[in-house]
């Protein structure tokens, strides 16, 4: 699966289940670290767990597995990293307090409408 359909199925799985704030950075020509950061925040941490759930089962079914995560657990920041594709899901204290997306002021903004929009075209 590409970049672009990976990041629209993991960011469609999880407006499904209602991810609050979606925010996606491009980072390809900023680090090697990942082509796409996702943000998204979630009321609680079973919000927060069935919206990382969604994700991972529908990338599944595309025969992608996630290469680590962490944070399930305790569920106020949990990360899903696909090499790619890294996505961060936030409690809202959570999120204000580390802030990501002010660590990657420079990068490009992705915006999720257009995303959204062509997933179903692709």
């Amino acid at each position: 699966m590409d970049t672009l359909r990976k990041l629209k199925t993991a960011l469609k799985a999880a407006l499904d289940k209602k991810a609050e704030n979606p925010v996606v950075i491009d980072l390809r020509e900023l680090t090697t670290l990942a082509d796409y950061f996702v943000v998204l925040s979630a009321s609680s941490d079973t919000h927060a767990r069935t919206i990382a759930d969604e994700i991972k089962k529908k990338l599944k079914e595309t025969g992608i597995l996630p290469l680590s995560m962490e944070g399930y657990e305790t569920a106020n920041w949990i990360l899903l990293d696909y090499g790619d594709v890294i996505i961060h899901i936030f409690r809202p204290e959570f999120r204000e307090l580390y802030n990501l997306e002010s660590l990657w002021m420079d990068a490009p903004r992705v915006e999720v409408s257009e995303l959204v929009s062509e997933e179903a075209e692709v």
